[in-house]
């Protein structure tokens, strides 16, 4: 009996080789496609991201554009503080990022809680109502924001028909009312894509810490300050990242809607660096300038709403 097992062993030996073999390379060719992928990932990101950046860096310090390109040192960043045009942009963006990004996130996370309540009807036509201006399109999202507050707009034709004016009112014209303008484009289109972060955060709540948080008394105000805010905080920090980034770059709305005017009393940042590149006389080392102002602002205020945030790590 032994020595037929070890010659039924011996038959084995060729097909136990062979699959081991067999697994080995199996896992080396997993391997060698996972870097391959990996691999072309990093290529991708150091051609279209980095690289960029390191010459948008390296343009700051010339002026010019093309074969034009001449150094000039500090002279474009030195030039940043005497730029009228730039400390508008600055101050403009500065003014939606302050009152936009707070109020967006508050009405993100004041429609996911009223979305998040078991007893709410038509959940899902709210939802989609709510989600429905951020996966617009840009344009047409932004042509509509123009017609309503036209002079001939549906909100002056009710503003009118309901006698809070006695005349139209040119929004877009007026430099108070076009960043209002701007603030509730903004606002109302990205409110939705915040929300969505928030209601997943809260159904992944336990209920229990609600129940027990009945129990011991506290009502409801409590518990959103006590129990929502605190479970909230992590996304809360993103959204607050992920927004203030968005504003800084903010283009588009402002572009179709006002297109910087009246007399700059709109334009961002980006749309400047644009308008160095392709409106004005262009200019590359002075627009990668202004770009890389972007940069050092993202920076700063995420390490100061980490460092509010309490994640120093």
């Amino acid at each position: 009996m032994n020595q037929q097992a070890t010659k039924k062993d011996e038959l084995d030996l060729p097909l136990r080789y062979k699959e081991t073999r067999r697994e080995k390379t199996g896992v080396f060719f997993k391997k060698k496609v996972g870097w391959l992928f990996v691999i072309v990932s990093v290529i991708a990101i150091t051609i279209f991201n980095f690289y960029p950046m390191v010459q948008a860096f390296l343009l700051s310090f010339q002026s010019g554009m093309g074969s034009n390109l001449e150094y000039v040192g500090l002279a474009n960043w030195q030039r940043l503080f005497g730029d009228p045009t730039f400390i508008a942009a600055l101050t403009n963006t500065s003014i939606y990022l302050l009152i936009q990004v707070p109020l967006m996130i508050v009405l993100a996370l004041f429609f996911s809680v009223l979305l998040n309540d078991p007893n709410l009807k038509f959940k899902g036509f709210f939802r989609i109502a709510i989600f429905l201006p951020c996966v617009t399109s840009l344009v047409a999202y932004s042509v509509i924001f123009k017609y309503l507050f036209g002079v001939d707009g549906i909100i002056n034709v009710f503003l009118l028909n309901f006698g809070f004016i006695s005349e139209t009112i040119n929004f877009l014209a007026d430099p108070f009312w076009a960043k209002v303008v701007i603030i509730l484009a903004i606002t109302w289109r990205w409110t939705g894509y915040n929300m969505i972060f928030y209601l997943a955060a809260l159904q992944n709540v336990d209920k229990s810490i609600y129940e027990a948080a009945k129990i011991d008394g506290a009502n409801s105000i409590q518990q959103f300050f006590q129990i929502t805010v605190p479970m909230l905080k992590p996304i809360i920090l993103f959204t607050s990242i992920t927004s203030t980034i968005g504003t800084l770059q903010i283009f588009d709305e402002i572009v179709n809607i006002t297109n910087g005017g009246p007399g700059n009393a709109t334009i961002s940042i980006s749309q400047y660096i644009y308008n160095l590149s392709f409106e004005y006389t262009p200019d590359f080392g002075y627009a990668s300038t202004v770009s890389y102002v972007i940069v050092i602002l993202v920076v700063i205020l995420s390490i100061i709403q980490f460092r509010v945030a309490g994640e120093k790590k």
